[in-house]
């Protein structure tokens, strides 16, 4: 059974860092694109981050370009988000989500299919 497992999320002040995590189990990261979305109260879900190609090939919003960084460790089947600089406006849960390759969009949240139950990310002083 394909399963997503976030962690990572927390409460940091403006201008502080976090590391999500995403865990993968039940199918292998590089038969899969994989990114970071995030959907904020009363808004609508949002791409953050994705890997696009599986050359490794990566997109960034451009709200968050420069202070987030995604990455892949294949070996741990885990994905990660380092979020630094951050600001309230980054508030929100933070989702992973993956579907087999080829995905059609550049981190358009109904590309994929399997999704993880969220963590949630809270900017504040």
């Amino acid at each position: 059974q394909l399963q997503l497992v976030e962690s990572g999320g927390g409460l940091v002040q403006p201008g502080g860092s976090l590391r999500l995590s995403c865990a993968a189990s039940g199918f292998t990261l590089d038969y899969y694109a994989i990114g970071w979305f995030r959907q904020a109260p009363g808004k609508e879900r949002e791409g953050v981050s994705c890997f696009v190609s599986g050359d490794g090939s990566t997109y960034y919003a451009d709200s968050v370009e420069g202070r987030f960084t995604i990455s892949r460790d294949n070996a741990k089947n885990t994905v990660y988000l380092q979020m630094n600089s951050l600001k309230p406006e980054d508030t929100a849960v933070y989702y992973c989500a993956a579907d087999p390759w080829p995905v059609t969009g550049l981190c358009v949240p109904r590309q994929y299919k399997y999704w993880g139950q969220g963590t949630q990310v809270t900017v504040a002083s």
